[in-house]
């Protein structure tokens, strides 16, 4: 350790020679020197007693001790010893030292060089007050002073305590620069995740040939819309003869008169209507309004402009568009799924009229809402009837297709419609109490049949209805412990919709679900908005990538991103990502490679009634289990419904 000793007096660099040349000395004040250290580095009144530790003495220290006689001399020392990074950690300075610059002035600028140093003022009579020091050379916590003459173990004691303090800080300095360099990459991190979750909000919800917003981002403007009871415009457009301009011209030339239509849309609609893209020559409008004939007015300037020549690579092509029109009920419009089936109507009707002309939705156009009234009939009655029942659909784990859990689904057989599909009677539940009646008949049928399978777990699904239901957790725990069936082998599969729509009581709710041991299944992944934030906020053990994604990897190059994306995002986050709607080796392929852990579909098996169900979790394996071989299962055909 170097010591920088600074004095006109002879005699006094002599003392200091004795005082660091007899180390032995020093060692009978190590007790003293312990107590001193702990006085100079602890506020803590409590702190440890050092009595019983080795003695801090100058036995413990080599000291490199450098003698001048004025302070220039030091000053210069100084500044080499910060050139050549053999620095000084105390500097022991008289005050009064004719001719040259005098101590504080000494002390100055070798605290301007070096803020590290540790100062010692030594000094029987001062022309300067330890204030006026302090104020030059400060700060105060690295200004000691030692009255002349001193004591040997005073000064020995004294340099080696601040020795230890020098290493002690430089230490310290270093550890907060490193933690400064690694907060900087967590916020480069920070940036650039929130910068690649952008990137795919964005990609999951503008459509890639326009950048114009997509069906998704449609149906969530139209929520939003439907939540703030105004009245509003929904227009479901589409173009006329488009198919001819493919035939005839190319797909490229119709992709730019998609372009082309999409910028006069945009220039055309009132201001703050929102145009998108559904797909293929389809694109949706809304609009606030005051009025029906508003309305009407605007869709009649919207054909008006599309009804142009268009010049496409040279190639002139006449514009026309038929367009259906509904204007919402903001007390009684609630559904934005029937508001968009009730605009398509229209516009069927608007393209039967003879195209190019609006065509305003009307009751007369929607038998099947008289249909719907007898399904909400038919549905209060089902479960008496014995109309419905639960059919199970395996999930398979990547590693020899092995069999670890069934999707519970529901069917309703009627005695005058036939089968009616769950995308028909779900919602119609949905908008009823009926719903709740529905799942707890659900989980009995569920459970009953778990206790047969040897160890995989049922999934059934919950509404957004349900997950809000009063008490929902103490409810779902009494039916499945009433038939003795482990919480672990019961999953609880929702949408998104159902849990961001309250983020705060969804995340108290599952993660009240998780302590019970029920395991949990975000239903539908990718199709709503989920920030990282989120994700990680809620207690989830399952991510379902949504099978319109597996249908579109192999035309997308979206959907194959979003579908990587998201089984990374998965294992990064220790959850299982289920692939659901598998239809082809081709996408078992694409998936495995993907590192996806599950999946699910017709590829590997239809639902089944309860009987196949049991013969399949008995079997176990749909593949070759690892190191063995077995039958290979003979996977299902179809599309799935």
């Amino acid at each position: 350790m170097r010591i920088l000793i600074v004095d006109d007096e002879k005699a006094m660099h002599d003392s200091y020679r004795q005082v660091f040349s007899k180390r032995g000395e020093a060692a009978a004040g190590g007790a003293a020197l312990s107590a001193m250290a702990a006085e100079l580095f602890s506020d803590d009144e409590d702190v440890a007693d050092l009595s019983d530790a080795p003695a801090v003495s100058g036995d413990d220290v080599e000291f490199d001790c450098d003698h001048f006689n004025q302070g220039l001399q030091a000053v210069e020392a100084v500044q080499d010893s910060i050139e050549t990074g053999n620095r000084y950690a105390v500097a022991f300075i008289d005050v009064r030292m004719p001719p040259g610059i005098d101590g504080k002035e000494t002390a100055r600028r070798i605290r301007a060089m070096d803020p590290d140093i540790n100062l010692v003022i030594v000094t029987g009579y001062s022309d300067f007050s330890p204030l006026d020091i302090s104020r030059a050379a400060g700060p105060a916590d690295k200004i000691f002073y030692i009255a002349k003459p001193f004591q040997a173990e005073e000064v020995m004691q004294t340099a080696t305590a601040l020795g230890a303090r020098w290493r002690v800080d430089i230490e310290l300095r270093e550890a907060r620069a490193l933690l400064a360099e690694k907060i900087e990459q967590l916020e480069e991190q920070k940036l650039e995740l929130a910068a690649n979750e952008s990137k795919a909000v964005h990609m999951a919800t503008h459509d890639s040939l326009t950048e114009a917003p997509n069906r998704l981002a449609f149906m969530r403007a139209l929520t939003e819309h439907v939540r703030e009871r105004e009245c509003f415009a929904l227009a479901m457009l589409d173009l006329d003869r488009f198919k001819l301009v493919n035939d005839t011209f190319g797909h490229l030339a119709g992709d730019e008169l998609i372009r082309m239509v999409y910028t006069l849309l945009q220039e055309t609609v009132p201001q703050g209507a929102l145009v998108a893209r559904l797909g293929g020559d389809e694109f949706a409008l809304l609009s606030r309004v005051t009025s029906e004939d508003e309305a009407v007015m605007c869709c009649e300037l919207v054909i008006k402009a599309i009804s142009t020549s268009f010049k496409v690579f040279g190639h002139s092509v006449q514009g026309s568009a038929s367009i259906g029109l509904v204007v919402a009920d903001p007390e009684n419009d609630k559904d934005p799924v029937d508001l968009m089936r009730r605009a398509d109507l229209a516009l069927n009707e608007s393209k039967r009229a003879g195209r190019g002309v609006v065509r305003v939705f009307d009751e007369s156009m929607d038998e099947s809402i008289r249909f719907r009234r007898q399904i909400e009939g038919g549905l209060s009655e089902a479960i008496e009837k014995g109309e419905l029942k639960l059919v199970y659909q395996p999930i398979v784990g990547r590693d020899g297709l092995e069999v670890v859990g069934f999707e519970a689904l529901m069917r309703w057989n009627t005695e005058e419609f036939g089968p009616i599909s769950p995308a028909m009677f779900i919602p119609i539940a949905e908008e009823s109490n009926l719903i709740h009646e529905l799942g707890d008949w659900a989980i009995d049928e569920a459970v009953k049949v778990l206790q047969q399978w040897p160890g995989q777990y049922v999934s059934v699904n919950f509404s957004p209805r349900q997950f809000r239901r009063q008490n929902f957790v103490g409810h779902v725990i009494e039916r499945v412990q009433r038939h003795g069936v482990a919480p672990n082998r019961f999953q609880i599969e929702i949408t998104e919709t159902a849990i961001f729509d309250d983020a705060e009581r969804a995340a108290e709710t599952l993660y009240r679900l998780r302590q019970m041991g029920f395991r949990i299944a975000l239903d539908d992944f990718g199709t709503g908005y989920s920030s990282l934030y989120n994700i990680r906020k809620f207690a989830l053990d399952c991510l379902k990538i949504d099978r319109s994604f597996i249908d579109g990897m192999a035309r997308e190059r979206e959907s194959a991103a979003i579908v990587n994306s998201i089984i990374h995002l998965g294992g990064a986050l220790g959850l299982e990502v289920v692939a659901e709607g598998v239809e082809t080796q081709g996408q078992v392929d694409t998936l495995l490679i993907a590192g996806c852990s599950h999946m699910q579909g017709y590829h590997f098996a239809r639902p089944v009634p309860p009987e196949q169900a049991l013969e399949l979790a008995e079997r176990r394996w749909l593949g070759a289990p690892p190191q063995a071989n077995v039958v290979e299962f003979e996977a299902g055909n179809g599309t799935n419904g």
